[in-house]
């Protein structure tokens, strides 16, 4: 048997004569050649690993082919060489989905991102006098005018806000907090967690669903560092439930000179009620309610990139910026320049409401849905003709991103199956697509929410089928 092994592995082709096949020779086009001879050894080297772990029977039984050895080679190495940070489909109908890099960008940001990237920038420099700026100073004016704060700052994600607002003005000291605020978002952001790295010292107070303001004055000792509100986006507790308002906090705090913090986690610059959506709070609504810090994100509902966005009083935001985790957690020239554009659209509200990519998607009206739904429904219908099965069926799309957590929006779903290929096989050649097209499954049927779906994404997905479809038939 082990000649069996052998006489396969003879089979394989050298690393020179698969860099001189035409199909090679136009991927050494565009990519470099040292990445493809790379990427060509691996691949042969796990054939010959899946090769070596066959049971001796069934290696007797493998035929290769030169045909099928290249085409699978040349296959894996047209995948492997592509980005691994890709622009995806999301049909997934979750709006801000965390593993799809949360909120769409505006035209603005995307030409912001271009414009800085395309040369040197401003990110440092006072253009007024020549000498070194505050990359801050970027964002400050605008935030100020927008929320009604004293300072602004900014750091790369919410969690970083939290943990550098907490170590600024808690270290070592007491921070208390409701122990129904004590939330974790998406698996691996813990409010405790991030407490103790802070080097704040957690005080919890109240239960799960019942806290008082008293239980806050009670808890307040010689060591309290700063009183701390955490919105709880991501779930509700309903039934006898007794929240401390911020209101109650801030003249707790005033009463003990303590600063307020208030964690929104999505935080949004409008009320979304105008727009029939649910309420979030607003952070203007926090800063006129005295919070003395407040913190947000930029790419949730606010619409731009991965951003922790901090307002208050200069007192304590002066603090935060001269903390030296500032530097450790600051944001980049892209950050800024996409964060500043988006930021701009929030003084225009009609063009705002035009521009605004994920609050576009969430006011998407049935109608609209429908008559996309239709569209697809068809395309999909005269490519596989009778060799499977499409509907159209209501359904829930989520906002995700921690936001709204508990409400949902209507939508349509198209559903597909191919009679001769399985839904998770299907899911998978989507995903493998490109671009990929990221579904989900439902009753053994791949969904696709025509929510999250772009206007030209359709026929990508109609080129993705026909693909799919004449594979299956080969």
């Amino acid at each position: 048997m082990n000649d069996a092994k052998n006489k396969v592995l003879s089979q394989l082709p050298q690393v020179d004569k698969l860099m001189q096949e035409d199909n090679v020779q136009q991927l050494s086009r565009i990519y470099p050649r040292e990445l493809i001879v790379a990427h060509i050894r691996k691949h042969l080297e796990n054939i010959r690993k899946d090769i070596s772990k066959m049971p001796p029977e069934e290696t007797a039984k493998l035929k290769f082919s030169r045909e099928i050895i290249y085409t699978t080679i040349f296959e894996k190495l047209e995948q492997s060489l592509k980005p691994n940070l890709r622009r995806v489909i999301n049909a997934a109908g979750i709006i801000l989905n965390t593993g799809l890099g949360r909120a769409l960008l505006s035209k603005d940001a995307q030409k912001a991102l271009i414009e800085v990237s395309s040369g040197f920038s401003s990110v440092e420099i006072d253009l007024s006098t020549g000498l070194r700026g505050v990359r801050h100073d970027i964002i400050e004016d605008l935030l100020i005018q927008l929320t009604g704060a004293e300072a602004a700052a900014v750091v790369n994600n919410n969690a970083a806000a939290t943990y550098l607002t907490l170590n600024t003005l808690s270290n070592q000291k007491e921070a208390i907090v409701s122990r129904g605020e004590l939330i974790t978002i998406g698996g691996s952001f813990r409010i405790p967690d991030i407490m103790a790295k802070s080097g704040a010292i957690m005080k919890e107070i109240g239960t799960t669903n019942h806290t008082k303001a008293h239980e806050y004055d009670a808890a307040i000792n010689e060591n309290t560092g700063l009183l701390l509100k955490v919105h709880t986006s991501n779930y509700k507790v309903i039934g006898f439930v007794s929240e401390t308002s911020l209101e109650e906090l801030v003249k707790i705090g005033k009463k003990n000179d303590l600063p307020v913090f208030h964690d929104l986690g999505s935080g949004m610059l409008f009320d979304l009620n105008q727009f029939g959506l649910p309420k979030e709070p607003v952070v203007q609504e926090s800063i006129k309610q005295g919070a003395d810090v407040v913190s947000f994100s930029g790419d949730k509902l606010l619409g731009g990139p991965q951003a922790g966005i901090i307002v208050g009083r200069k007192k304590y935001i002066d603090q935060i910026k001269k903390n030296q985790m500032a530097r450790a957690l600051r944001c980049g020239k892209l950050t800024f320049a996409a964060l500043e554009a988006t930021l701009r659209l929030y003084f225009d509200k009609e063009k705002l409401i035009k521009s605004h990519p994920s609050l576009n998607l969430m006011l998407r009206s049935e109608k609209e849905l429908q008559r996309n739904a239709l569209k697809l429904k068809s395309g999909l219908e005269k490519i596989i003709t009778n060799k499977g099965n499409v509907t159209i069926e209501k359904g829930l799309s989520e906002i995700g991103g921690g936001s709204l957590a508990t409400e949902s929006l209507e939508t349509r779903l198209v559903t597909l199956e191919l009679n001769n290929l399985s839904v998770e096989k299907l899911s998978t050649k989507l995903r493998q697509n490109d671009p990929p097209i990221i579904t989900r499954i439902t009753k053994d049927r791949v969904i696709f929410d025509m929510r999250t779906l772009l206007d030209n994404e359709m026929k990508l997905i109609l080129k993705a089928i026909t693909k799919i479809t004449s594979e299956v038939q080969s």
